[in-house]
């Protein structure tokens, strides 16, 4: 059973997989947020961006080894296709990572789905604006304390638009504005329903 969880900045991602990952027995794999190049990438995101989506890239590429060569259930914090069809196509669309740049990093993405085994079940964490950014400010990362809320709104488009149009598996929609899951663990019973009837 493999399990992925999309979502925006904030969203909760990494809670839910907490909490999945406990409930069902699935391994966990986060998504590494300790990637060098990103507190300068929130100071000057032309100068940076593709740095920072070609280290994700390489990480998730990683991941996504790891992920075919391993036997049991186990639960992904973001997905290799975030990367490409989110936040590098908008950095790219905002003018901030060049044309160059983007066709040289799509090229590799494109390489590297032949890696990639598609979860059985995507979960997108879907949220609006105002619910991420008190999500952000609570977790307190410094880095995180300067993007702004178009920024994250241009990301909640490019989300609407992969899930709705581009994205070809199953996917379970978590409207965190009306379900909170740490509020309210109930939420999740019907998740839990779906995620019983997956492939062991």
């Amino acid at each position: 059973m493999y399990i992925a969880i999309a979502g925006n900045i904030g969203s909760g991602k990494t809670t839910l997989t907490e909490i999945l990952s406990a409930r069902t027995g699935a391994s966990a794999y986060y998504e590494d947020t300790n990637n060098p190049y990103i507190g300068d990438f929130y100071e000057d995101m032309s100068r940076w961006s593709f740095n920072l989506q070609i280290y994700f890239l390489g990480k998730r590429i990683r991941q996504a080894a790891d992920i075919l060569n391993r036997d049991g259930s186990l639960i992904q914090d973001r997905t290799i296709y975030e990367d490409a069809y989110i936040f590098a196509d908008n950095l790219h669309e905002m003018g901030l990572m060049s044309t160059r740049d983007y066709e040289t990093y799509m090229k590799i993405f494109d390489l590297s789905t032949g890696l990639v085994r598609r979860p059985d079940l995507l979960i997108y964490l879907k949220a609006s604006v105002p619910t991420l950014v008190s999500q952000i400010q609570k977790r307190g990362r410094v880095y995180e304390m300067s993007i702004q809320s178009d920024y994250l709104e241009r990301l909640n488009s490019k989300y609407a638009n992969w899930i709705d149009h581009i994205y070809e598996g199953e996917v379970y929609v978590l409207d965190i504005d009306k379900e909170d899951f740490i509020l309210d663990p109930s939420v999740l019973d019907p998740l839990l329903a779906r995620i019983e009837q997956l492939p062991r």
